[in-house]
């Protein structure tokens, strides 16, 4: 069917506006990428807008030589993937179970889950919590709290009820187990929406930030995340590192509006890096959670 002109100028100022809109959110990040890489004098002077003015790269010299920022991004690393592979396990193994429909209680679990997510302990009770289990200064303290995101979890139990029932009963006659069937195939046709939840656990692993600062006392467990905010806030932190003359001419050549910066890339680039792989899955998934029903 053709689109009327009056359909057409819709489709034509909405592009322009979501273009307009998308730019906005990627100004910051251009002006990040313009700071970190731009010569000291031009940053002084506030001539740096959305691309860089001159060259200099001494200001990740300066981080990566002077700051704890590599064993940061280790932990990083660590929270990440190890808190991802846990969470899409326990997500995986608590959405197959009320997806079926011959699993006795499944609405009543489900309602339980739900609740939790309009009332919460609160963040005293959990502290206590963490610290009566003697998680303190563990991963585990970041790991166990949020092993499981209830909206995750919906969204991959419906996946799973979406499966044509016919796929269940073929595999049944040829004699397939529960576990065979959830290893064999749910899972290879879930690829899209797991893909899709691995990237949403991912992200928030990667940014975790209270967490840490509550139950990490250890600044060399720290994340990249909370390093970087410390050393944003910390002015003296940075006026001594800009100080230091760590390598030859850097602190000639380094000043603290370009170490932030500098830093702000290292925790963002990362899952911009990763993103790219994981579109058409995450694009799929999504799609498929709302076509089918």
């Amino acid at each position: 069917m053709r689109a009327s002109m009056g359909e057409k100028w819709f489709y034509v100022i909405n592009n322009i506006v979501l273009a307009l809109l998308g730019l906005t959110c990627l100004f910051p990040l251009i002006n990040t990428i313009a700071i970190a890489f731009s010569d000291t004098a031009a940053i002084e002077a506030g001539s740096v807008s959305f691309y860089p003015v001159g060259w200099n790269t001494e200001a990740f010299t300066s981080l990566f030589t002077g700051t704890p920022i590599v064993g940061a991004f280790q932990n990083s690393v660590v929270i990440t993937v190890i808190g991802v592979i846990l969470s899409m396990a326990a997500t995986i193994m608590t959405a197959y179970p009320i997806s079926r429909r011959i699993f006795y209680g499944r609405r009543f679990f489900t309602l339980a889950m739900v609740f939790t997510i309009l009332f919460s302990g609160g963040l005293i009770p959990t502290y206590l919590v963490v610290k009566s289990l003697g998680l303190m200064n563990s991963y585990f303290a970041i790991w166990l709290p949020s092993l499981v995101s209830t909206y995750n979890l919906l969204v991959m139990r419906t996946f799973f009820e979406n499966i044509p029932s016919e796929v269940d009963d073929a595999s049944r006659i040829d004699g397939c187990s529960e576990l065979a069937y959830l290893l064999r195939i749910v899972l290879p046709l879930s690829m899209p929406v797991i893909a899709t939840l691995t990237l949403f656990y991912g992200v928030a692993y990667w940014n975790t930030f209270l967490p840490v600062l509550i139950y990490i006392q250890d600044t060399g467990r720290f994340n990249l995340t909370v390093l970087v905010q410390n050393m944003i806030q910390s002015q003296n932190l940075l006026q001594e590192l800009v100080n230091s003359g760590i390598t030859s001419g850097v602190q000639a050549n380094v000043v603290p509006e370009s170490l932030k910066a500098a830093g702000v890339l290292v925790v963002v680039l990362p899952m911009l890096a990763v993103y790219p792989f994981l579109q058409k899955f995450f694009v799929k998934g999504v799609m498929l959670g709302s076509v089918k029903g």
